[in-house]
C-alpha cells in the first residue's frame, strides 16, 4: 500500500477570469470550480488514476470537513484524515485567466493541530504502516506540527522498514536529507541550500544518492536530474501549452512512486512521471491530467545518462 500523508492540505478554489487581472480595476469572475489542494493529496491524485492502491492521510478541519471530503470524493482519493476540532481546511484561491498568462494563488494559513492530535496521528502511523508500505510525506507542516515532530514521524517510519518519499523544502527537506529517506525532489534553489559547501552540482547529486536512493533535481524550465545507482540522468520533459503549472511537480512524485511501486525501470519510471506532469499543465485545474495524453507524452521525454 502506498499512504501519503499532507499535513497542511487545501480546498482549491479555481476563479476563472474573462481578462487578465489588473489592479484598480474590476476583475470579473466567470466560472469557479473546486479542486482538491496539498501536494500528497495531489500525489494520491496521480497514484489512484495510474491504478495503485493508496489512502491520504493527514489532518482536516471539522468546520468544513463536508466540503474538504466531497472535493477528496470527486477526484476518487481514498482517504482516512483526522479530524481537528473547531479548526477549517484551508482554501486556496488561484486566479486564472482566458488568456493563460499564467495563475495567481493566495492560500490561507491553514490548520493549527492541537499536541494531542499530534501525538494521536503519530501512534496511528505506528500500527498502519509496515515494511511492504510506500509513504510520501509532502507539503508544509501546519501550526503545532513542529520539525521535531516530523522528526519523530520518519523514524517511527524507517522503524517499520517501510519506503519513505518526502517532498519538502527548507529545514524539513534537511531533516529528510539527515535522516536518509529513500526518495527527495529539490528545486534548484532547494539543492543550492543544501550544498552548503558548495561542491559540483553533479558530484553533490551523487553524494547525495550514496543515502538517498532516488534523487530528483528540478531544474525549472531546463528539465531535471535523476540520479538513482549514481548513474545521473538529465531529463527534457515534453513541449505543450501551457495553462496551469500548479501541481505538475506534484503530479511527477506521485507518477514517480507509481512507477517504482509497479516495479518500472528508472527509465520507464521517469517517462511515467515526466508525461504525467506535462499533461498536467495542459489543464487548468490543480490536478487534473489525462492518460491517453500521457501515453502520446511518454514518447516525447527525453533521457540522456550523463
Amino acid at each position: 500500500m502506498i499512504y501519503t500523508i499532507t499535513l497542511n492540505p487545501a480546498i482549491d478554489r479555481l476563479l476563472y477570469l474573462e481578462e487578465v487581472m489588473e489592479s484598480r480595476k474590476t476583475n470579473r469572475i466567470i466560472d469557479v470550480a473546486y479542486d482538491i489542494g496539498g501536494k500528497g493529496t495531489h500525489g494520491s491524485y496521480t497514484i489512484s488514476k495510474l491504478g495503485v492502491d493508496n489512502v491520504a492521510l493527514g489532518f482536516m478541519g471539522d468546520l468544513n470537513a463536508d466540503k474538504f471530503q466531497q472535493v477528496l470524493t470527486s477526484k476518487k482519493i481514498t482517504h482516512d484524515f483526522c479530524l481537528v476540532k473547531g479548526q477549517a481546511t484551508r482554501e486556496c484561491y488561484i486566479v486564472i485567466d482566458r488568456n493563460t498568462s499564467g495563475t495567481t494563488m493566495l492560500t490561507e494559513k491553514g490548520l493549527t493541530i492541537p499536541r494531542h492530535s499530534v501525538e494521536r496521528f503519530l501512534d496511528m502511523l505506528k500500527t498502519r504502516v509496515n515494511s511492504n508500505d510506500m509513504v510520501l510525506i509532502a507539503g508544509s507542516l501546519p501550526t503545532g506540527f513542529e520539525l521535531p515532530d516530523l522528526e519523530k514521524m520518519i523514524k517511527i517510519l524507517k522503524e517499520a522498514g517501510c519506503f519513505i518519499a518526502c517532498d519538502l523544502s527548507g529545514e524539513t527537506l534537511k531533516m529528510a536529507v539527515e535522516l536518509n529517506v529513500d526518495f527527495i525532489k529539490p528545486n534548484e534553489f532547494e539543492l543550492t541550500d543544501l550544498n552548503e559547501d558548495g561542491k559540483d552540482q553533479i558530484d553533490f547529486l551523487r553524494s547525495l544518492n550514496n543515502k538517498i536512493k532516488y534523487v530528483v533535481a528540478s531544474l525549472g524550465e531546463d528539465g531535471s536530474y535523476c540520479i538513482y545507482n549514481q548513474e545521473v540522468y538529465k531529463v527534457i520533459p515534453p513541449k505543450v501549452k501551457e495553462l496551469n503549472d500548479t501541481g505538475a511537480g506534484d503530479c511527477f512524485v506521485g507518477a514517480f512512486l507509481a512507477g517504482v511501486s509497479k516495479g518500472y525501470s528508472i527509465k520507464e519510471t521517469i517517462r511515467l512521471a515526466s508525461a504525467c506532469a506535462a499533461s498536467k499543465v495542459t489543464h487548468s485545474d490543480s490536478s487534473t491530467f489525462d492518460l491517453e495524453d500521457v501515453e502520446k507524452l511518454k514518447t516525447q521525454v527525453e533521457i540522456n545518462r550523463i
